[in-house]
């Protein structure tokens, strides 16, 4: 499909589990007619809410909310306190799956665990998917959730101060793009943005991105098939907007603090960094982490990993300076 004429980085060898994992319905990458398989294996292989928070000191519940075009779902975890508790803040999670796939169940499990460990509330978002709502639907329903957390901090019971975006690949950008909004627009405070291995250039031509074509968790075929069912035509030309492809925004002034992890075996690495550099060269605040070996989303992948562990670990770090200090 792409002329490849790079030498890839290699993989760390404690990814093999995770390389040889199904992530595509037998097929090696992503691809336009397989959107539908693919979505059905995310939803057969997610365990539900009430399994993933049994035996654990936390609540929940589903809300519907106004969205742009329609109700928006947030489910929303608090860990279990007192009546009028205040919790430290709160963490507004996006789900990852290119565009096209995953729900707001979708590694909700880093939610729980952040309610538990710093005593936020977690939210996660449903959002509409590509190619059925293309740009800028993804992007307004998670701006129209992020607004409506902040503007329900008392009723939600935490700090509005400590307000931060999360979200891996897909999810990633998104997060990156609900900074620029909440910038340009007047929005929400927030006190951080954790992009996971951000999904933020549509034009899909990196270095990184022509190293990993039919390999990896995540490769440049399937990164072609994400964008084009989110921008269709438009996938790759003058007139994309940063809300869609973060990459593409020319100021990266005046952003909250900003994490960004990523691995140096997976198409989003040079993109990711291009990204945090500008940022720094814009006189902005942000952690960078590159892991050499690093497969798409290795921590969720190769939890075992050493890689993985000293990842969360740094994560942690960036967290404690949100939340603790």
């Amino acid at each position: 499909m792409f002329e490849t004429s790079v030498t890839p980085v290699p993989f760390d060898p404690q990814m093999d589990v995770a390389l040889t994992a199904d992530y595509y319905g037998g097929n090696q990458s992503l691809l336009p007619e397989t959107i539908q398989q693919v979505r059905q294996l995310g939803l057969d292989t997610e365990p539900p809410m009430s399994e993933i928070v049994a035996g654990l000191p936390v609540r929940y519940e589903d809300r519907v909310i106004p969205g742009p075009e329609g109700d928006i779902t947030l489910t929303i975890v608090w860990p279990d306190a007192e009546p009028g508790t205040t919790f430290a803040g709160a963490v507004y999670n996006i789900h990852g799956g290119g565009m096209v796939a995953g729900s707001r169940f979708s590694g909700i499990e880093t939610v729980v665990d952040m309610a538990i460990e710093y005593n936020v509330v977690g939210v996660s978002v449903e959002y509409r998917l590509a190619p059925e709502h293309p740009h800028p639907a993804p992007s307004e329903d998670c701006y129209a959730g992020l607004c409506w957390v902040a503007e329900h901090a008392e009723e939600l019971g935490f700090d509005p101060d400590k307000l931060i975006v999360r979200g891996g690949s897909a999810g990633g950008g998104l997060t990156l793009a609900m900074a620029l909004m909440a910038r340009d627009r007047g929005g929400p405070k927030l006190a951080g943005q954790m992009s996971i291995a951000p999904m933020i250039d549509d034009r899909n031509t990196s270095i990184a991105s022509r190293q990993f074509e039919r390999s990896g968790t995540w490769d440049r075929v399937s990164n072609h098939t994400g964008w084009t069912a989110l921008l269709g035509d438009e996938r790759g030309g003058p007139d994309v907007s940063p809300y869609a492809a973060p990459i593409r925004a020319t100021d990266l002034s005046n952003l909250p603090p900003l994490f960004v992890e990523v691995g140096a075996a997976e198409p989003f690495r040079d993109e990711a960094v291009e990204y945090v550099s500008r940022v720094w060269a814009a006189g902005g605040r942000a952690d960078l982490h590159v892991w050499d070996g690093g497969i798409h989303g290795f921590v969720r992948h190769a939890p075992e990993a050493i890689i993985s562990k000293a990842a969360k670990d740094s994560q942690r770090s960036w967290l404690d300076r949100i939340y603790r200090a």
